[in-house]
């Protein structure tokens, strides 16, 4: 996303060998137990005949399993172009391919060049973004349903492990940074586009924020 992960250094750090160990790994043990709890927050809601739009979808495993839940349509934005081989491939060994578009495209900069969706995802997405604000807003005005995201809580343990690594990645000439962005400050972008939280969980790491549309 420009102004906030630069585009050399991103794509540096998410790139193909990164890609197929993300898919491999799904092939062998299907999703991580946060994608897992996200998937099963939008299946309460019902998915039969749903629009998916995930930002930052990686390889697509989560539009994947929504598609053979019931959902009709998804759609992966990402800013890295390595993930596209391993996505595409992916969806056709899952029999979805026909129903799942892949694009390159940042939402934040340019909200209006992506239709809205029934459900948004964010997995693991917020957490390499400065700018939380402007993204959730844009992922919020994007869902006429609902939206859920994974978030890494702020604590001291999150912050000495993101401050060891961003010091990694200056020592090693990266722009690319993570964060362990304010929860409350996160919902209420959230809640002033007119979303409530309804679900609330956590795995091991992540926390998990699901809300529905009430205005």
């Amino acid at each position: 996303m420009a102004g906030c992960c630069p585009s050399r250094d991103y794509h540096r750090f998410f790139n193909q060998r990164f890609a197929r160990r993300l898919a491999n790994r799904y092939l062998k043990r299907g999703l991580d137990q946060t994608a897992q709890r996200m998937v099963e927050f939008l299946q309460g809601l019902g998915l039969e005949g749903a629009s998916v739009l995930e930002i930052g979808g990686g390889v697509g495993e989560i539009e994947i399993e929504l598609l053979q839940a019931g959902a009709a349509r998804a759609q992966n934005l990402e800013l890295s172009p390595a993930y596209e081989q391993q996505a595409r491939t992916l969806a056709a060994k899952e029999g979805v391919q026909g129903r799942l578009d892949w694009r390159l495209h940042d939402l934040a900069q340019d909200p209006g060049g992506v239709a809205p969706a029934d459900l948004v995802v964010l997995h693991r997405v917020v957490c390499c973004y400065p700018d939380y604000a402007r993204l959730l807003a844009a992922a919020a005005d994007h869902a006429r349903r609902a939206l859920v995201f994974s978030y890494p809580p702020r604590n001291p343990l999150s912050r000495a492990f993101y401050g060891l690594f961003n010091l990694v990645m200056r020592l090693t000439r990266s722009g690319f940074r993570g964060f362990a962005h304010p929860e409350g400050a996160m919902l209420g972008v959230l809640e002033d586009r007119g979303l409530r939280r309804t679900y609330q969980g956590q795995s091991r790491i992540w926390q998990i924020a699901g809300l529905e549309r009430v205005s």
